[in-house]
């Protein structure tokens, strides 16, 4: 390309070329380049959205890791919502995921506990629904007591709820209620009563309150002894409401009886005036005959004591008669006996056997009443003056002399049974 450089207009040479820009000619795309900065842009935007989305829901706890508890209460509370807090000592440890109606009327509260709380809280924690203010929102206020378990809350566990505050329109309500059961026109007049009865006594009134203050200022030193007595008696009420069905029924006999006894007080007219005549008679009887019934007491008084000694003999004994006077009669009409024939007993000695009355030793059952099948009481050996078993003979005793005698004929001298040598007779 050739330009002139002299002075004057510069003229293009006719060598000079008037191609197109090299963007206008044909072969070259340049498409790719206009697209990357749309999607740099679109990408941008969807990153800042996921950012915020992100944000919101770990700012919403929808990331969160949490362990489900329930807690039973008598009821949720007006202010009560889901995302409530659930605080221990004023630690937030968890928020109300939900809330459900039951159909006894209680409340369920499902809450969303932190897992990594729950190593803080006892198993025996307790609930309750409180409110910062008397107007605000509820919480749940979770409570351990001072006898904690080992044991750490766990997933699932019910927990049931001690109190729920009070809200002020559910006073308010219940005042409601109160208002429109009372009928104005008998509060206007129970008011109006109550001025007339107030009014131009202001200083009887007064004096009243100050003579209850000087009552009240007496029995003060006295009230630590009076609540002794009334936690001591607190034992004897309990016996009385023990005995309150008792009581009232004896009560009522006692109507009944007070009942018959109206009814029948003609006959009881009658059986008095007979005790009193049988009265006089058993005066008359008994105080002619005074000295005569003293001497009889006097001369059964050895019997009674000896009876009364020896009484448990004498019930063996009246004991053992029963099972005959129970025994089923005989099959046929008679007696029957049973006879045997038995060893001897040793002979009668004079005067060693004669009888005696000086047997001593107490009273003796001796195996009665209940004598054992094929068995007999022992023989009770005493100081009475018979002994069949002195000797010890129960046997059969040898009569040697009697065989000698019939053997060798008569032998001179008394005569010698060798069992019997020393022997009396």
């Amino acid at each position: 390309m050739a330009r002139n450089l002299g002075p004057g207009p510069i003229h293009r040479s006719e060598t000079e070329s008037s191609a197109a820009p090299v963007a206008a000619k044909g072969g070259r795309d340049f498409g790719a380049s206009n697209l990357a900065r749309p999607l740099a842009g679109l990408a941008t935007v969807v990153a800042i959205a996921l950012v915020v989305a992100l944000a919101i829901g770990a700012f919403a706890g929808g990331y969160a890791t949490t362990v489900p508890v329930t807690v039973i209460s008598q009821r949720a509370g007006l202010v009560m919502n889901p995302d409530a807090k659930v605080k221990l000592r004023g630690v937030e440890v968890g928020k109300v995921d939900s809330i459900e109606q039951r159909p006894d009327g209680t409340a369920a509260l499902h809450l969303a506990m932190d897992p990594s709380r729950l190593r803080f809280i006892p198993a025996n924690v307790h609930a309750q629904i409180a409110s910062t203010t008397v107007f605000g929102a509820k919480y749940v206020q979770l409570d351990a007591p001072p006898d904690r378990s080992a044991a750490t809350l766990r997933a699932g566990q019910v927990i049931q709820g001690d109190h729920v505050t009070v809200e002020m329109n559910t006073v308010f309500q219940q005042l409601t209620d109160v208002l429109d059961t009372i009928d104005p026109v008998k509060l206007n007049q129970a008011l109006g009563a109550i001025a007339t009865a107030f009014n131009g006594r202001g200083a009887k009134i007064g004096q009243t309150l100050t003579d209850f203050n000087s009552l009240l200022a007496k029995l003060e030193p006295s009230l630590p002894a009076l609540s002794h007595d009334i936690e001591a008696s607190t034992p004897m009420l309990n016996a009385y409401a023990d005995a309150a069905p008792n009581l009232v029924q004896m009560v009522d006999n006692s109507t009944r009886l007070s009942d018959s006894i109206v009814d029948q007080q003609q006959n009881l007219d009658t059986f008095l005036l007979s005790a009193i005549g049988l009265a006089d008679v058993g005066n008359d009887v008994i105080g002619s005959n005074e000295q005569g019934l003293a001497d009889v007491v006097h001369l059964l008084a050895p019997t009674t004591d000896l009876l009364n000694k020896y009484h448990e003999a004498a019930w063996c004994g009246i004991s053992g008669l029963i099972p005959l006077a129970k025994a089923p009669p005989l099959p046929v009409p008679g007696a029957i006996v049973d006879a045997s024939f038995l060893l001897g007993s040793d002979r009668y000695r004079f005067p060693s056997n004669l009888p005696k009355v000086a047997a001593k030793g107490g009273p003796q059952c001796t195996g009665l009443p209940r004598v054992p099948f094929q068995g007999r009481p022992p023989y009770v050996v005493a100081d009475t003056g018979a002994n069949p078993w002195q000797y010890g003979n129960q046997g059969i005793l040898l009569n040697s002399d009697g065989l000698k005698q019939l053997l060798f004929g008569p032998i001179d001298g008394p005569p010698r049974n060798a069992p019997q040598i020393g022997q009396p007779g």
